[in-house]
């Protein structure tokens, strides 16, 4: 008799409590699942999308995550704390994910109950996103190598190991611009040193199995230090550093311990804060010949011009050029894949008028900066149409009377598919807008 009279007792001081539960649960609204046809549908349609990828960094170094510019990585744990600094607007579409749709759903719950309106859950989740042959960002495409990704062949003879489309890292061991090589009779020419000593011992260890011709010539595109910091391993081997006179200038500047303060890291002191232990032996040194215009290599089997076209995205950007093939290696020049940086140095006017002397040679094969090899349509896209139109709405907003805070709100999401969006749109804005105001 007790015991029924204890389960009645209980059964009515529960109730309440499971009729409270059931009625949150059906005022809850439902989540909206969605597979990856309609992810990519609304990935296209509606670029303003922010997706969130809700797994640990740890998952993500080790898998990958999807290759798309809109996605962001929050883990779950972190999201309540992060999302509002990363997505301000509730009204901005989200759409959240993880590997099998496990911790996917519960923070598509949490963000509604935040506030956010418009929430949706890919339910696939990212193991099936890789399964069905969709982009995917790796954090290392080559985690036996210090390079992100392996040199590919090109032609014969001409190979190009692809960058990571992103800021250097740690994980991607600062290797996120295209190094490139060619094999002539009697030697090989390298373009860009890398980013560091390890790197550039690792690029010669992938040519050595194609050739045991020596590296004679290495080439720095510029003076960023993806390009000169591996110099110093290439002078180890014996090579011959050749760059534009300008880069000389800036490598001088930064060997000068006064020039580089404490306040204003120099190329080598941002290098060792990303790179860590990466940075091992790495130093810069100076390069062992310049050039201003153009250069040829005398290098046997192969016609190689080394050119300066012009002011671009540095003052002292070099292209690699080989007329028989018609084949060019344009470093920063030109752009694929990825949102061009407009820098301190930039002269984003000058830029445009320098690409003409590019569409003269009317190259075949281009192996750009960053981004993988293409053509000259593509790099025309990704470099000329976007100067085009942030100039253009750069000068217009001054002779109207704006002010540098309406350069941030310049209209640029027509680019918000082109990788490194996030990091640049605004910057790149900023830096014309400085340099133009006063003309």
């Amino acid at each position: 008799m007790r015991s029924h009279l204890t389960c009645y007792l209980l059964v009515v001081m529960l109730c309440p409590a499971i009729h409270a539960a059931e009625t949150a649960a059906a005022d809850e609204p439902a989540i909206i699942d969605i597979d990856t046809g309609k992810l990519q549908q609304q990935l296209q349609q509606r670029p303003e999308t922010v997706l969130i990828d809700v797994r640990t960094r740890d998952e993500i170094r080790q898998l990958g995550t999807i290759g798309r510019y809109q996605n962001i990585n929050i883990p779950r744990g972190w999201l309540e704390f992060r999302i509002e600094e990363t997505v301000p607007d509730k009204q901005t579409p989200v759409v959240v994910y993880c590997g099998q749709n496990v911790r996917s759903p519960p923070a598509a719950r949490t963000l509604m109950a935040m506030g956010y309106t418009d929430v949706k859950n890919y339910s696939d989740g990212f193991f099936k996103w890789e399964a069905a042959g969709q982009d995917v960002e790796l954090a290392d495409k080559a985690p036996d190598s210090m390079l992100y990704a392996l040199p590919q062949k090109v032609i014969d003879g001409v190979y190009t190991a692809i960058g990571a489309t992103q800021p250097s890292t740690y994980e991607n061991s600062g290797h996120n611009n295209n190094l490139s090589f060619i094999v002539a009779d009697d030697a090989v020419v390298v373009f860009n040193a890398g980013g560091s000593y390890l790197l550039a011992e690792a690029l010669h260890e992938e040519i050595k199995k194609l050739t045991d011709l020596p590296v004679r010539y290495v080439v720095l595109e510029n003076a960023q230090g993806h390009a000169i910091l591996g110099a110093v391993y290439w002078k180890a081997q014996g090579a011959e550093i050749i760059a534009h006179t300008h880069t000389a200038e800036i490598i001088d500047q930064e060997l000068n311990p006064a020039v580089v303060a404490e306040d204003n890291p120099g190329i080598l002191a941002r290098a060792q804060r990303s790179l860590r232990d990466k940075a091992h032996k790495t130093r810069v040194v100076m390069p062992d010949r310049t050039f201003s215009e153009r250069l040829v290599l005398p290098v046997k089997g192969r016609q190689i011009e080394l050119l300066h076209l012009g002011p671009s995205h540095s003052p002292d950007d070099i292209q690699l050029w080989m007329p028989e093939e018609r084949l060019i290696i344009t470093g920063d020049f030109a752009f694929n894949e990825r949102m061009l940086p407009i820098l301190h140095h930039t002269d984003a006017r000058g830029w445009l008028e320098s690409w003409p002397a590019l569409e003269g040679l009317e190259p075949a094969i281009i192996i750009p900066g960053h981004g993988d090899v293409t053509d000259l349509a593509t790099v025309r896209h990704y470099t000329v149409d976007y100067l085009d139109y942030l100039t253009g709405q750069v000068t217009g907003l001054i002779e109207e009377g704006g002010m540098l805070m309406d350069a941030y709100e310049i209209d640029q999401s027509r680019f918000m598919q082109w990788k490194t969006f996030r990091e640049l749109s605004r910057l790149n804005a900023e830096r014309p807008f400085r340099m133009l105001e006063f003309e």
